[in-house]
């Protein structure tokens, strides 16, 4: 019998090209804590994260159990939540909105290990978004170049961003 897997059988990516926002991190803290976990976690076969970076290390923070299950990629892995009423709880109404906000907000790229990472990237972005991961800056029609994004402070306690 194998011993049942815990949130310490897995790593995060060491070259993992989100490197996340304190904003996205606050959010996702707070939609465990408030909501449960809604969503699984990709890991390869040595236990080390592919997909769900951040909730693996929030997740471990909050010392919340593991349940592995295992596929080879040809099977859609659906998680049930037993409490939740789609059409009756406003919770599983609001899981679902945190599931997509928070990945929204949490994300920002990491140029250089974005373009290290050895895959073709075409598919996954549109001309002038990888110059503007990389650069900071993007080339606009007219052949200027745009700034880079305001520097944004983040409230400790709540997670806004705002201008300083």
């Amino acid at each position: 019998m194998t011993k049942p897997k815990t949130i310490a059988d897995y790593q995060q990516d060491a070259h993992n090209a989100n490197k996340g926002t304190p904003r996205g991190r606050s959010m996702l803290e707070h939609s465990f804590r408030q909501l449960g976990a809604g969503r699984s976690i990709l890991v390869d076969k040595n236990g080390v994260a592919i997909a769900g970076n951040k909730s693996l290390e929030v997740a471990a923070e909050l010392g919340l159990k593991v349940k592995e299950v295992e596929t080879d990629g040809h099977t859609l892995i659906v998680v049930r939540r037993t409490d939740l009423d789609l059409s009756k709880d406003p919770k599983a109404k609001e899981l679902g909105i945190a599931d997509n906000r928070t990945a929204e907000i949490g994300l920002e790229w990491d140029g250089p290990v974005l373009e290290s990472c050895g895959v073709e990237l075409s598919p996954w972005f549109m001309e002038g978004e990888l110059e503007r991961i990389t650069t900071g800056k993007e080339s606009e029609p007219n052949g200027g170049e745009s700034g880079e994004a305001p520097d944004l402070t983040v409230c400790p306690k709540c997670g806004h961003c705002f201008e300083a």
